[in-house]
């Protein structure tokens, strides 16, 4: 039979491939920009005068605009009613513009110029906003502070909305195919954007022996315009598609308001929503003073400047062994032969101990941490395959919990007893990192797949936005509360530094960590008790989230 069928893009393996490259690595740049000063803190408050507070603040605005102004729904409807291609062109753009101003805020530009004197002088009360203890700005912020907070909200949006509108380009281009695998490859190379944010930043911010923090948001400003440019040439790949099926573009079900009564009345609802505030606030937070908190914990010795390892070189050579370790890592999972699988994995786990070598001997808390996705990556296809054809969620998420109390318990209290041991300390914070990035993986694994079998399929689509925008409620306190937290049980470092007995630079390695660690800790307790509750409803209801997704 020699019938002739006329093939799509979409039915080309490679061309699928590649349109989901474009795809995931804008949100590879994304990542690396949402956590673009996380790894250097420390300058932010001997250049820029920002303490623990302004720097919470600034980060948690990230999501202010998705939570109080409800973008985050109106990018639900802008993905309805525009489409795929439209919309993900305008996330982009988005984006660009809200980083660019973050960009300018921390430049040597924007310092002494009017616009810092209008920013000191204004927004240092928002009425109503103040009253009710949520205004992104305070009277005493530095205005760089104010200024990046404002572009971070900009960019917030558009990084929200492309999180939606890629993942919904995924499954049209993926429909009928590997649609699992392209869903984790896209979250793996996403998720390596943290690690290259906590390796380059300092980098950028260092080099050539004069700090100037700009140079490391600029870098971050660069990827997003390449971001864009993947975005476009996604815009024309998939509008190709289209003339190709015939077919009118797909779009989401628009949200409807009729539907959050339904919503709101659905146990399942509210112990996903809850379980994903608590468990994404207690570690995208986190990941924001991780770095300065291994600072405050640990003893690193100052390089030469003549030093191999304090050179570009070596970061370029370290960041190489780490995409060797995702890469074989993520691949073990998908070979066929049981010789390659374990070769595979003998290749992941040598460069995983010569990366944690070299992260050692560079002595920077940034590069220790950037060993955090590792593991994630590797675990991820493993976990998502497990839940599909074994089941077990709810029992995973509690372990998940579990490992989530026992790192932050970790850092906040066994940590700080190795200060001084350069060895022991290092050791105990890289498993402690990596067991989180594990965790990191555990529980999504098992929380997204486990949405459709407790809420109402005709009402999936407003429930994901709804759990979206409570998880962002959680992304926009919690940088803050730990903010403002450190400052308060520091009282003597800061009042040290406010009447000079100390330099910006000594206080930024000297706090103590411990109530925001105990703080965080404290969310996966709850988190904890929530996963024994939906295990207790499961088995009352009959929501079969410990059985498989896939019977066989």
């Amino acid at each position: 039979m020699t019938e002739k069928i006329q093939k799509t893009l979409r039915d080309s393996a490679g061309m699928r491939w590649m349109v989901l490259f474009f795809l995931a690595f804008a949100m590879f740049c994304s990542y690396i920009f949402m956590d673009i000063l996380s790894p250097i803190k420390d300058l932010m408050q001997s250049t820029r005068g920002w303490d623990s507070t302004a720097f919470g603040t600034m980060q948690g605005s990230e999501t202010f605009l998705n939570v109080f102004v409800f973008f985050l729904i109106f990018a639900g409807i802008i993905l309805d009613k525009m489409g795929v291609r439209f919309t993900a062109v305008l996330s982009g753009a988005v984006m660009l513009v809200g980083a660019t101003i973050n960009w300018y805020a921390v430049t040597e530009m924007f310092q002494g110029s009017s616009l810092e004197t209008w920013f000191n002088e204004n927004l240092n009360y928002i009425p109503g906003f103040d009253e009710l203890g949520i205004s992104p700005f305070y009277l005493g912020m530095p205005a760089s502070a104010k200024f990046a907070a404002i572009g971070f909200m900009i960019f917030g949006c558009g990084v929200e909305m492309a999180g939606i509108t890629v993942s919904r380009g995924i499954v049209k281009w993926f429909k009928g195919h590997e649609m699992a695998l392209a869903m984790g490859s896209e979250m793996a190379l996403a998720r390596l954007g943290v690690a290259t944010c906590m390796i380059f930043s300092p980098v950028f911010a260092k080099m050539g022996g004069v700090i100037d923090v700009s140079r490391s948001v600029a870098f971050g400003v660069v990827l997003l315009m390449i971001a864009l440019i993947m975005f476009i040439v996604y815009f024309f790949l998939d509008k190709k598609l289209d003339s190709q099926t015939g077919e009118a573009e797909e779009k989401d079900d628009p949200f409807k308001i009729s539907d959050i009564g339904n919503i709101l009345r659905s146990r399942g609802f509210w112990l996903v929503a809850l379980l994903c505030v608590l468990y994404y606030s207690a570690i995208f937070p986190f990941q924001k003073y991780a770095v300065n908190m291994l600072q405050c914990n640990l003893t690193f010795t100052k390089l030469s400047p003549e030093s191999f390892w304090a050179g570009n070189t070596v970061t370029v050579i370290q960041y190489v062994i780490m995409l060797i370790v995702a890469a074989a890592a993520f691949a073990s999972n998908f070979s066929k032969g049981k010789t390659m699988k374990s070769v595979m994995q003998v290749v992941a786990v040598v460069a995983l101990v010569i990366f944690c070598y070299m992260g050692y001997m560079r002595q920077s808390a940034e590069t220790v941490f950037a060993v955090f996705p590792l593991l994630a990556v590797g675990i991820t296809p493993i976990l998502g395959n497990y839940v599909d054809h074994k089941g077990k969620a709810a029992s995973m998420l509690v372990v998940g919990s579990l490992l989530l109390i026992a790192c932050h318990l970790t850092f906040a209290f066994i940590l700080p007893m190795f200060k001084g041991n350069a060895v022991g300390g290092i050791i105990v914070a890289y498993v402690t990192i990596l067991v989180l990035g594990a965790s990191f993986s555990l529980v999504p694994a098992a929380l997204w797949p486990s949405v459709p079998k407790l809420v109402d399929a005709k009402i999936i689509g407003s429930a994901y936005a709804l759990i979206f925008w409570i998880q962002n409620i959680g992304l926009w306190l919690f940088p803050l509360l730990i903010g403002k937290v450190l400052d308060q049980t520091n009282p003597q470092l800061v009042s040290d530094l406010k009447n000079g007995l100390i330099s910006p630079e000594e206080a930024a390695m000297s706090y103590d960590y411990t109530v925001p660690l105990v703080m965080l800790a404290c969310l996966g307790v709850a988190a904890l008790i929530l996963g024994f509750v939906l295990k207790i409803v499961d088995k009352k209801y009959g929501y079969r989230l410990e059985e498989p997704n896939i019977t066989e």
